[in-house]
């Protein structure tokens, strides 16, 4: 995944005027949050497993490899993987390897996953190629219907409830007001809808774009927000605390994944892939 840094632009009290406003109103009654982490738990849920939490490193690649190259893939340092499980923004659709027995596989090999989804991108999104899967006139409406999308394929592969679905949003210029707005009710709407089935929504984005974006959308006191963010900040050290466009007190320790090297090659039990390097403490998926 290739990512760009933007310069933090001033002016910010203006640009979340309209962010803080109430959703429309077919997205009905608000959820409370629970300030801390950007959660918020949909009442009647009380049955849903708790977050199953991984400590340690982690990498992602674009096609989720062959059950016999993760097992190859043991003579590493890592012990989670993350997966592209669907999106109309994901750049590998083609995912031959992974499936429900896959997952059964490799979580029977010791390995964690990570599951990401890759839906529509901000309409000021920097990457040309995501240009074509923009967010639409309908942000809030858009983003839980992605959301109900995620939660059936995830499903589908025997992910269950109670894990995190991270919500993949490529580099964007999130000082242009408009766009800010309708990417954080998309992204909210998202949220919402995967808490409410069940699930617990993650975000991942460049640190100096989507995150600080989020971040301070959470210290301008906006609500459904994500549970766990994933940031990509390159050629620093691994931490997941520590970060600029994240305060401490912004989402916990458990609750944080580092990204902090990308597109590098690497071959371990004689399988060589392209693949970013991520510090992980944060909730993975649960699966059946």
């Amino acid at each position: 995944m290739r990512r760009h840094s933007v310069i933090v632009g001033l002016g910010f009290v203006l640009l979340l005027l309209g962010q803080t406003a109430a959703p429309p109103a077919q997205a009905g009654p608000r959820v409370p949050s629970a300030a801390a982490d950007g959660d918020a738990r949909a009442p009647g849920l009380s049955a849903v497993p708790a977050p199953l939490v991984f400590k340690g490193r982690a990498f992602d690649t674009c096609r989720a490899p062959s059950a016999d190259t993760m097992g190859r893939w043991r003579a590493s340092r890592y012990r989670a993987v993350g997966v592209y499980f669907g999106g109309r923004g994901r750049a590998c659709r083609s995912q031959p390897n992974l499936s429900h027995r896959w997952m059964r596989k490799v979580r029977a090999q010791g390995w964690r996953v990570l599951p990401l989804y890759v839906g529509s991108q901000a309409p000021c999104v920097f990457a040309r190629h995501k240009r074509s899967v923009r967010i639409g006139r309908h942000p809030w409406r858009q983003g839980r219907s992605e959301a109900r999308d995620a939660v059936r394929r995830a499903g589908a592969i025997g992910i269950g409830r109670g894990s995190a679905l991270y919500l993949d949003m490529e580099a964007y210029a999130y000082q242009k007001k408009r766009c800010a707005r309708s990417t954080l009710r998309f992204v909210r709407g998202w949220d919402r809808e995967v808490r409410k089935l069940g699930y617990l929504p993650g975000f991942y984005s460049s640190a100096e774009s989507g995150i600080r974006h989020l971040g301070n959308a959470r210290r301008a006191g906006v609500r459904d927000l994500p549970s766990v963010m994933w940031f990509a900040r390159w050629r620093v050290r691994a931490r997941v605390l520590g970060e600029p466009a994240l305060l401490r007190t912004g989402w916990s320790s458990s609750r944080r994944i580092h990204q902090y090297t990308g597109n590098v090659w690497e071959r371990h039990g004689g399988r060589t892939l392209l693949i970013d390097r991520n510090l992980v403490h944060a909730p993975v998926a649960r699966i059946r």
